[in-house]
């Protein structure tokens, strides 16, 4: 029998500047009855990262730019976040009212640059995407398994909306010990065809997958375990596995 199971962590601390997320994530296990196992997929949701790395902004502090005065006007945003949202941006990709697509540095293509205002302490506070999340990815990882002995791989996550889709979901910015694809070219399906294009996003699967209990807004759950997935182990693949080049993007 194939079982998958998605573990919420409850009762996490408010994480602060200079945490340290790995033992954070492993005392709330702990305090739940729990233990990490071999083979556990981490997914963390990028806010405490982000916090944790500093990787904030009051925005009483930023003096807004005449060109982010000037986009805040015609999309109706605060001129503030628009300063942090450019800072943070590779480029502008669509604009509209109360809309603003980018791209970030890392060259994920998002709404406000992955800016986010929710669960950040402080009404005039905002937090950023980490600044390397496949590198906060990895050193969470190497410090679970240094600590408990067990081999795992790390998700960090973010909340995205989709090109033709209502509504959004759960994908992965940034991961370490799991491929980000699993390429199942050359495999057969159940009536023997040979399979010519099927490269499943499995990190995006379980990051949206981990949403399911991550992100409630009455528990704060910001990390889940997903447990019993039999996934492809890689030390090198990262989240930018999964950014569709410029060239093959047909949706620009």
């Amino acid at each position: 029998m194939v079982k998958v199971e998605i573990i919420g962590v409850e009762g996490f601390p408010i994480v602060e500047a200079g945490d340290d997320v790995a033992s954070l994530i492993l005392e709330a296990v702990r305090a739940q009855g729990l233990s990490i196992e071999e083979g556990d997929v981490i997914v963390v949701s990028h806010i405490i990262v982000s916090r944790a790395e500093g990787r904030t902004v009051d925005l009483r502090k930023v003096r807004p730019s005449k060109v982010a005065e000037n986009i805040a006007s015609f999309t109706k945003k605060d001129p503030r976040l628009v300063e942090v949202i450019l800072r943070d941006s590779r480029a502008i990709r669509r604009m509209g009212p109360r809309l603003l697509i980018t791209e970030t540095r890392q060259g994920f293509v998002c709404a406000n640059c992955g800016v986010d205002k929710s669960n950040v302490p402080g009404e005039d506070v905002v937090a950023l995407l980490p600044e390397d999340p496949d590198a906060s990815a990895r050193r969470i990882k190497e410090r679970i398994c240094s600590l408990t002995g067990k081999e795992v791989a790390v998700i960090i996550c973010d909340t995205h909306g989709r090109a033709h889709r209502m509504g959004e979901v759960n994908v992965a910015i940034g991961l370490h010990g799991l491929s980000a694809i699993r390429d199942r070219r050359g495999e057969r399906d159940l009536f023997g065809y040979r399979l010519r294009v099927k490269q499943t996003a499995i990190a995006d699967e379980l990051a949206s997958a981990a949403e399911l209990v991550i992100g409630q807004a009455d528990e704060g759950i910001p990390v889940a375990i997903i447990r019993g997935y039999h996934y492809p182990r890689s030390e090198t693949s990262t989240a930018k596995d999964l950014v569709r080049p410029r060239e093959r993007d047909l949706f620009l």
